[in-house]
């Protein structure tokens, strides 16, 4: 059984965010994405070292435009030619995986914490990391959110700010608040 809260969150089940190890992951994310959103381009690349390395896995060929923020980063993994655009934000308290060749539009977010429901355990810092799996060939629009425990399959389009509460099949095109599905699979 889980003792950490750290390995408590890793595990999916209820942790408290506001402890001691947890604060000094956010502070390594942090050091990293300020690293990648302040250096040159020219200096930064694809991606900058720091923000790379912080990474659970990444190909060598993935974009992401600054600016870019992430809570841990160390529970992202991102497949081969993954680009994502201006602004985006990943709060990965639970693992986010994406599939090759996937696009994020500016300003998606993906948001893995869901905060407890009682007020008061919500109020001590309680809450519950779902992950989120996106597919390859997966093109999310602009401004769109996804939540925890979503997964998009493979060719999915995820239209501009779209806000993904459930799964999303395979080829399947979803628009709206909550999102639904526009088209026929």
């Amino acid at each position: 059984m889980p003792a950490s809260e750290y390995e408590k969150m890793a595990a999916g089940e209820w942790y408290c965010c506001l402890d001691d190890e947890l604060d000094g992951l956010r502070q390594q994310a942090r050091r990293a994405v300020h690293a990648h959103n302040t250096l040159p381009p020219d200096e930064r690349g694809a991606v900058a070292p720091a923000l790379r390395a912080l990474f659970a896995g990444a190909a060598p060929d993935i974009f992401i435009e600054a600016p870019f923020h992430c809570s841990y980063g160390i529970n992202i993994t991102l497949g081969k030619r993954v680009y994502f655009n201006a602004g985006c934000a990943i709060l990965d308290s639970g693992r986010v995986a994406v599939g090759d060749r996937t696009m994020f539009g500016p300003g998606v977010q993906i948001y893995c914490a869901e905060h407890h429901k009682d007020a008061a355990l919500r109020s001590a810092g309680i809450e519950i990391a779902r992950p989120v799996a996106i597919g390859s060939d997966v093109w999310i629009g602009g401004g769109a959110i996804i939540l925890g425990g979503v997964m998009i399959g493979d060719r999915a389009i995820v239209g501009a700010c779209a806000v993904v509460t459930k799964d999303v099949p395979t080829g399947a095109t979803v628009v709206g608040n909550p999102a639904r599905q526009i088209n026929a699979v």
